[in-house]
């Protein structure tokens, strides 16, 4: 497929991975009774999630360091598909699960999309998110940028409209961060992070994987739908 994000396809990837994630069986947060490595603890709002950058120096952690399943994404801004799953169900089923501690997510942001449409809306809502993460608002942008998601066609990720996203993000707004969108400070992180999805071996977006497999697409459902959830965990638990 290259680098084309086909709605269906790449919405089948990001659903059976999902599917994949709610199988694994995690603890609640605390001490096991016997000692060992503690248990993921839980967060009560997204302001208080663990987000770090890894030592690759491009991808972005979110969640509990002690979460016992990881899920990577892959996803470009400007991406409609990636919208669709954030915004539509499986993301926030994603999030529940972040909060809860029972599963860290790993970011890689892509920008392929501004060389295919023109623009560089892709790169500059990558720099802006990590410089969001320099301010630990990383999850909470991320989702804002997603919900708002200009047209893909659009280059609308302009540093008005950034600025104006990171508005809504308590704590977000300040000297330092608007520097750092509006001069592109982390330049070097964007292109390193693109490099970084061209070698994944990751051929769109989103596509997500789970403790590094990537799920067979046969397995995609209704995740999209959140209702539906309760039904993957039932079927996954009887596979």
């Amino acid at each position: 497929m290259g680098k084309q994000h086909g709605r269906r396809a790449a919405a089948a990837v990001a659903a059976a991975v999902l599917m994949g994630v709610l199988a694994t069986g995690c603890g609640k947060g605390g001490t096991p009774a016997g000692g060992g490595e503690p248990d993921a603890a839980a967060y009560t709002s997204m302001a208080e999630i663990d987000e770090r950058l890894a030592p690759d120096g491009t991808t972005v952690r979110v969640g509990s360091p002690h979460a016992k399943t990881v899920v990577h994404l892959y996803e470009d801004l400007r991406c409609p598909v990636c919208a669709q799953f954030e915004t539509q169900g499986g993301g926030e089923g994603l999030r529940e699960l972040i909060l809860a501690g029972e599963v860290r997510a790993e970011y890689t942001l892509a920008s392929f999309l501004d060389d295919r449409l023109g623009g560089e809306g892709s790169k500059k809502a990558a720099n802006a998110l990590r410089a969001a993460l320099d301010a630990g608002r990383f999850a909470e942008y991320h989702e804002v940028l997603f919900a708002h998601q200009p047209e893909e066609e659009v280059d609308g990720y302009t540093d008005a409209f950034l600025l104006d996203m990171a508005s809504k993000v308590p704590g977000l707004r300040g000297e330092k961060f608007d520097a750092a969108v509006k001069g592109m400070r982390h330049r070097d992180f964007v292109t390193a992070s693109e490099k970084a999805f061209d070698t994944s071996g990751v051929s769109g977006t989103p596509t997500m994987k789970v403790d590094g497999r990537t799920i067979d697409e046969s397995l995609a459902g209704g995740i999209f739908d959140k209702e539906s959830l309760p039904l993957v965990i039932g079927a996954m638990a009887r596979s």
